[in-house]
C-alpha cells in the first residue's frame, strides 16, 4: 500500500484525505511511476469544490515527476530508471506512487530537477501555448498577463521578455509587483489601488495592446477587452474571480472586431507530437535559463489541506510543489 491524497465529497481543503490506496501492476500501454514531487495548481482548487465536476471519491493533481519503476506490455518509449514528468487527467497526482499511460508522460532530461519539473509541467506548458500558439507573440509587441506574479504569470512575463515583447501585469501588492518586475514585467500594475484600463491605455498612449491574457475572469472582463487594439484578441484561460459573464457578440464588434479565445492546455497537448514539441520547447528555454520554474513554496504532501488554503487566499507567489 502507498499513500495518496483522496475526496469522497467536493468542499474545502479540509475534504482531503491522506489515505493508503492500492497500485497495481501497469497494464498494457502503461508505467507505474514513483513519484518525487507533485504540482499545485488552481485547477486542484476546481476539482475539489466541484467547480470541475468529475466521479467521486477521486484524487487531485494534476502534473508530477519521478521515476519510472515497472511497464507493461508494450511500452517501448520508457523503461524501469527514466526520469519523466506528466500533465494528465484524471486528477491524481497527489500521490506516493501512480499507474499512467506511457503516452502522457515525457522524458526528463538531467539538467531539469523533478521540483522545476513537477511546477512546470502545467504552468510552463500552459504559457508555451499561449504564447507560441494561442497568440504568437513578436518581438516589439507589447502585452497584458493578469496575475503576474502567480505561477503562469511568472513564466510568461520572463519567456515574453525573452521573445523581445514588453510586458504589462497585473498584481494584488507592492510586494508581487516586485517579483513580477524582476521576472520580465516591464510595467506591473498594482490593481488594488490603479486601474489597470487606464494605466495598459497609458502606457500604451492609447493604441492598447494586440493581446490580454487573462486567467482571472468575471472581475477582469470587461476591463481586459478596453485594453486591446481593434482586431486585439482576449484570451480567456481561468476563472480566479468567477466565470464569465454570458458572451454578446456584439462586444467584440463594437471594440474593433476583437477575437475572442477560451483555450485549454489538454486540447493544444492532444496529439503526440505537440506534446513534445511543447515539452522540449519548455525544457529549452529552462535548461537555457532565459525562464526559471520560481518555485517559491514547498510543503510535504501530507500538509497539503495548508498549500490549498494559501493559493486560494493568494497568499503564494510563483510556484508550489507537493513532496510525498
Amino acid at each position: 500500500m502507498v499513500k495518496a491524497i483522496r475526496i469522497e465529497r467536493t468542499g474545502g481543503p479540509e475534504v482531503m484525505q491522506w489515505v493508503d490506496v492500492e497500485v497495481g501492476a501497469p497494464g498494457p500501454g502503461e508505467v507505474r511511476l514513483k513519484q518525487h514531487a507533485a504540482g499545485l495548481n488552481y485547477i486542484d482548487v476546481y476539482f475539489r469544490t466541484g467547480h470541475y465536476p468529475m466521479p467521486l471519491p477521486a484524487g487531485l493533481g494534476m502534473e508530477a515527476a519521478g521515476v519510472v519503476t515497472e511497464v507493461g506490455a508494450g511500452v517501448t518509449r520508457f523503461k524501469t530508471g527514466d526520469r519523466v514528468a506528466y500533465v494528465a487527467r484524471p486528477p491524481g497526482a497527489y500521490a506516493e506512487e501512480r499507474v499512467l499511460p506511457a503516452d502522457a508522460l515525457v522524458a526528463l532530461p538531467d539538467a531539469i530537477s523533478f521540483d522545476d519539473a513537477a511546477s512546470a509541467m502545467l504552468q510552463g506548458l500552459t504559457a508555451q501555448y499561449l504564447l507560441r500558439r494561442t497568440f504568437r507573440v513578436e518581438p516589439g509587441q507589447t502585452i497584458l498577463i493578469h496575475a503576474a506574479a502567480g505561477g503562469v504569470g511568472l513564466f510568461v512575463c520572463q519567456w515574453a521578455k525573452a521573445l523581445g515583447a514588453t510586458v504589462i501585469g497585473t498584481v494584488g501588492s507592492d510586494e508581487k509587483a516586485e517579483l513580477a518586475k524582476a521576472h520580465g514585467c516591464d510595467y506591473p500594475i498594482v490593481y488594488t489601488r490603479e486601474n489597470f484600463t487606464e494605466r495598459v491605455k497609458e502606457i500604451t498612449k492609447g493604441a492598447g495592446v494586440p493581446v490580454v491574457y487573462d486567467s482571472i475572469g468575471k472581475d477582469t472582463y470587461k476591463g481586459s477587452l478596453d485594453c486591446l487594439a481593434p482586431l486585439g484578441y482576449f484570451v480567456s484561460f481561468g476563472s480566479a474571480s468567477g466565470a464569465l459573464p454570458p458572451i454578446e457578440a456584439a462586444e467584440f464588434a463594437n471594440r474593433g472586431s476583437l477575437f475572442f479565445t477560451r483555450p485549454t492546455l489538454f486540447s493544444y497537448m492532444g496529439k503526440r507530437e505537440w506534446l513534445d514539441a511543447m515539452a522540449t520547447e519548455l525544457f529549452d528555454v529552462i535548461a537555457s535559463g532565459k525562464v526559471k520554474t520560481n518555485v517559491r513554496q514547498r510543503y510535504a504532501l501530507a500538509d497539503v489541506a495548508q498549500a490549498h488554503r494559501a493559493l486560494e487566499s493568494r497568499q503564494t507567489t510563483g510556484s508550489t510543489v507537493l513532496i510525498p
